[in-house]
This record gives C-alpha cells, sequence and structure tokens, in this order.
C-alpha cells in the first residue's frame, strides 16, 4: 500500500503488532526508542555522508541506493511510531501543533527563500 491508501493509525498499529508479537515491549523504553532513533538516524546520514547537495538531489535517480534509503527511512519512521505508541502520544496532533509553533516562529514574509531571518537593521548579506 502507498502513503495515500495507509493513514497513520494503521501504521502505528502495524508497527504494536509486529513489536507484540516478538513480546518486545519490555524493550522498548521512551529511552531506548529515542537513542534507537538517533542511531537510525546516523545510518541514514552515513549513506549521504560524501556526497555534495547537487548528488544528492540526483539519488531518485539511483534505484538501488533508493532502496537502501528507504529502508534507513523506515527504521526511523518503525522507531519513531514505536516511541509514540509507548508513550500514547497522538503523532498528527504532536505534528499539527509544533507546525502551528513553526510558523508562529518562521514567519512566511520573512523566512521565504532563507534559512534564517535578517536581523533588525542589517542589510542582507552580511
Amino acid at each position: 500500500m502507498k502513503d495515500d491508501d495507509t493513514t497513520l493509525a494503521e501504521l502505528k498499529a502495524l508497527v504494536k503488532e509486529f513489536r507484540d508479537q516478538r513480546d518486545w515491549e519490555q524493550f522498548h523504553t521512551p529511552k531506548n526508542l529515542s537513542m534507537s532513533i538517533a542511531i537510525e538516524a546516523a545510518e541514514l546520514m552515513e549513506e549521504l555522508q560524501w556526497l555534495t547537495s547537487e548528488e544528492s538531489r540526483r539519488l531518485r535517480e539511483d534505484e538501488e541506493k533508493l532502496v537502501r534509503l528507504g529502508e534507513e527511512l523506515a527504521d526511523i519512521v518503525i522507531y519513531a511510531l514505536t516511541f509514540a505508541n509507548s508513550l500514547d502520544l497522538d503523532v498528527s496532533t504532536a505534528v499539527r501543533d509544533k507546525l502551528a509553533k513553526n510558523a508562529r516562529k518562521y514567519p512566511e514574509d520573512e523566512y521565504r527563500g532563507r534559512f534564517r531571518a535578517i536581523a533588525p537593521g542589517r542589510r542582507e548579506g552580511r
């Protein structure tokens, strides 16, 4: 099934079922899961470590590399959903709330096309 056909609740249930079938909940503490997310993120970064920005943009043309990147991303998402399950966090609410907070922190008119705002009284490029 594709993203358009799968809900977040379905993914959380699949991850929970996988965990429960193996009796792994005993090992899946929030601390351990947060560390696992970081470890898997590092493995994703390792796949991209020595690429230039442009080379990383061309990865969609490399099917073999995309498979490996997809596996690393899946590991991150699985651990993140397991983390959410372990604390009964509603991921949709957390994401929406964080986006609203970020929208206030990074107003569109100040940040469009920029990675940081221009400090008051300074010219762009300084």
